[in-house]
């Protein structure tokens, strides 16, 4: 069993959108079905497109969720259906023990993407982390590596971010 948790952009163009699902495809080919699991917090764009890659290849879907009240808060109308039909077809919703979203669940919610994981897909554009930086890919690079992780780097050519 391999468990692969993911981290990535939200912001894609379009034209990204379809060059990443081909990449996630490409990348997941390489584990068998049954013995694959996704974990993803399935926020719009890389984690929600992973899940969707992870499904589509016959694996199980782990969904953290950040709050008890993110669904309401955080998930935007044109994003709401999809995040819904991820939930469920999960085999597992994690929901951290925040009522609210806000930087300390969603900083809770990538310690246990770390912590199940056994290798990261991160859809990144390779912009380090700004000095003084808190949270977003890089920094999610940055403490899977520092975990003894391996990261898979996603960001294909011609991709963009909007």
């Amino acid at each position: 069993m391999t468990t692969l948790a993911v981290t990535g952009h939200m912001d894609l163009t379009n034209g990204t959108v379809s060059l990443v699902r081909a990449a996630l495809e490409e990348l997941l080919k390489g584990y068998e079905p049954g013995a694959l699991v996704g974990v993803s917090c399935i926020a719009a764009g890389t984690d929600s497109l992973f899940a969707e890659a992870v499904l589509e290849r016959g694996g199980r879907l782990v969904v953290v969720t950040p709050a008890r009240d993110y669904r309401a808060r955080k998930v935007k109308l044109q994003h709401a259906e999809l995040y819904d039909r991820l939930v469920e077809a999960a085999s597992e919703v994690v929901v951290m023990p925040f009522d609210t979203a806000s930087r300390e669940a969603y900083e809770a919610a990538g310690k246990e993407l770390l912590r199940r994981a056994d290798r990261f897909v991160a859809v990144w554009d390779g912009v380090p982390m700004q000095p003084g930086g808190h949270g977003g890919t890089a920094a999610t690079v940055t403490e899977a590596r520092d975990a003894g992780l391996e990261v898979d780097v996603i960001w294909p050519e011609g991709a963009e971010r909007g």
